[in-house]
């Protein structure tokens, strides 16, 4: 068995009237409470841990007997914001891997690693897209729908580790009057051409899945807990942003969202836990 986790931290765990950094020792806690551990670990949101020569890192990685590889920084912004892969040395042997994809074209960034995982080869990809434009979104898509298929030279296995700010397909369409207001409705629901809101914007999902992509949510005929909603007061509505989707010979196991009170006070995200074959 082989375990993926995907995580956004918010602004690395670290608020700033908490030298203690308490948020991000208590995700360190659930992530080393896992059992089996992680194997494969994608972290958005590292905001700050470039500090002190990536100190915060390194210590996520000696807790969880894995190798942390070096981030890549958000391309937009101060450059604070980064993002993160770690893997676990005793499970998969790193045979290439490249911190910064298509630079540019991600709002966040993109990592690509391939990994030898039991003699058989397979790409891991870490990624934190748009959260303001559904069409950049889409256009972000646009760079992952290769890795859908293989092409020479390449794995024919991969597996999407994101904060997507996207929906799952189950996800239903939000009571737009109250559980959301209004100036953040362009992050979430189509724009038409006159500037009004249509419904949620699903199309980057649609995108990948019909590339090849695909949720375990699907394969296993189950609906985990939504890994978003619980934060902030008015964005109330359960939503699925956070995704693991494999492509290729995978066969998921089980799949779910990590959703504890103690982890609710530690992000406004939830980590979702796959375990394939």
């Amino acid at each position: 068995m082989t375990r993926y986790v995907t995580l956004n931290v918010l602004n690395g765990g670290i608020d700033p009237d908490d030298p203690h950094e308490h948020r991000r020792h208590g995700q360190i806690l659930t992530l080393a409470q896992l059992d089996p551990p992680p194997d494969f670990l994608g972290v958005q949101e590292a905001t700050g841990w470039h500090r002190d020569g990536w100190r915060r890192l390194h210590q996520l990685a000696n807790v969880l007997d894995m190798v942390a590889l070096h981030p890549v920084t958000s391309h937009v912004g101060d450059g604070q914001n980064h993002t993160a892969l770690l893997y676990r040395p005793s499970a998969a042997e790193l045979l290439s891997y490249t911190p910064g994809v298509a630079v540019g074209a991600f709002h966040h960034g993109l990592l690509r690693g391939t990994f030898d995982i039991g003699g058989r080869n397979m790409m891991v990809l870490v990624t934190h897209l748009n959260p303001f434009d559904g069409g950049a979104r889409l256009a972000e898509v646009k760079r992952l729908t290769d890795y859908a298929g293989a092409f020479p030279n390449t794995p024919d296995r991969a597996v999407l580790l994101m904060d997507g700010n996207m929906p799952s397909d189950d996800d239903p369409e939000p009571d737009w009057e109250t559980d959301s207001p209004a100036h953040l409705h362009a992050r979430y629901r189509l724009v038409n051409e006159d500037g009004s809101f249509g419904p949620m914007d699903r199309r980057a999902m649609g995108a990948l899945k019909a590339a090849g992509w695909t949720d375990p949510q699907d394969h296993l005929a189950i609906q985990r807990e939504a890994t978003v909603g619980h934060w902030y007061p008015n964005e109330p509505t359960p939503l699925h942003l956070d995704h693991i989707l494999t492509a290729g010979p995978i066969t998921p196991r089980a799949y779910w969202t990590i959703d504890t009170p103690q982890d609710r006070l530690n992000s406004d995200h939830l980590a979702a836990v796959l375990d394939t074959d």
